[in-house]
């Protein structure tokens, strides 16, 4: 019987297959790249194909080599799931999800979430962070976090994570001390009213200045969260841009209105393909789809999307 291929060849193989470079590849393996090279070689000798065409303008996969890679992501990812699967069993504790959420979104939803799985899930403890969004891509990259919940503000940073849809949020003015129209408010009028914005850096402040354009309303002050947001709206003459889902989550049900245009921010939950607790992941992605699919909201009008 031949020998069969080391883990660690295939996941070298699975690293080059999505780099497509030696040299890169070999530095996110976290060795030189002549013994990326070495490791490559002893697949191919253990396997009997060549997997790898290379040449002097570059190398890439052959056709046996594309259809060996899916096979060994599926294996790879298999060996993980059911080594995380017997240590946690073993240990007869919960597994820990870090779970990060953008500190704008303001999901309140979370004290839901947690609630499910401490009642009809206990074998998942959630652990929960509000973040920004640059230290949420921190978290993931650094696997300080399992799955954060954001906005898809753009794809940057989420090259080889998985990517999961699971709402379309509508923003809405929130300005119970200003005078506004019952349904619809023009973006002209928004734009003249006086604003509450995020921090400076605040990845949502770029949202609203796209959608505002050349129109820009005067920031009279500059809170971090939605809560602190609702409050000073509560107290003062000033409107702010929140979703409408967090707005009603907290039991508000008149001081606001939509935006016409109407603004549209997808929000998604993100995590690593190849997260040994990965099956728990998807566990808490599926409850959270399934909550959403169970209360759509339909938006009217033509939405603005912030990355087109």
């Amino acid at each position: 019987m031949n020998e069969l291929p080391t883990i660690h060849q295939l996941e070298c193989f699975i690293i080059y297959g999505r780099i497509k470079n030696f040299s890169l590849a070999a530095q996110e393996a976290n060795i030189t790249q002549s013994a990326f090279s070495v490791q490559m070689k002893k697949l191919e000798e253990a396997i009997g194909v060549t997997l790898i065409r290379r040449s002097t303008r570059g190398s890439d996969l052959t056709e046996a080599g594309m259809a060996f890679l899916a096979k060994a992501q599926i294996c790879v990812e298999q060996l993980r799931e059911a080594v995380a699967e017997v240590q946690e069993s073993a240990k007869r504790t919960p597994v820990e999800l870090d779970v990060a959420v953008l500190r704008s979104l303001g999901d309140v939803h979370m004290n839901r979430h947690v609630s499910y799985f401490q009642k009809q899930n206990e074998k998942i403890c959630l652990n929960v962070f509000e973040m920004e969004e640059d230290e949420i891509r921190c978290g993931l990259l650094e696997d300080r976090i399992d799955v954060a919940s954001l906005y898809r503000l753009d794809d940057k940073g989420f090259n080889g994570w998985e990517c999961v849809h699971f709402s379309d949020d509508d923003i809405v003015f929130y300005a119970p001390c200003l005078a506004h129209v019952e349904s619809a408010a023009a973006r002209s009028w928004v734009a003249q009213q006086p604003h509450v914005f995020y921090p400076v850096r605040s990845s949502m402040n770029r949202v609203y200045e796209r959608y505002f354009g050349e129109e820009k309303p005067v920031v009279v002050a500059r809170l971090s969260t939605p809560y602190a947001m609702v409050h000073f709206c509560r107290e003062n003459t000033a409107g702010a841009l929140l979703p409408r889902r967090f707005v009603e989550a907290l039991g508000i049900t008149d001081g606001f209105s939509s935006l016409a245009p109407a603004l549209a921010l997808d929000a998604v939950l993100v995590y690593k393909r190849d997260n040994p607790r990965l099956q728990y992941i998807r566990t808490y992605v599926e409850h959270v789809r399934q909550i959403y699919r169970e209360n759509p909201r339909s938006q009217a009008g033509e939405a603005v999307h912030p990355e087109k």
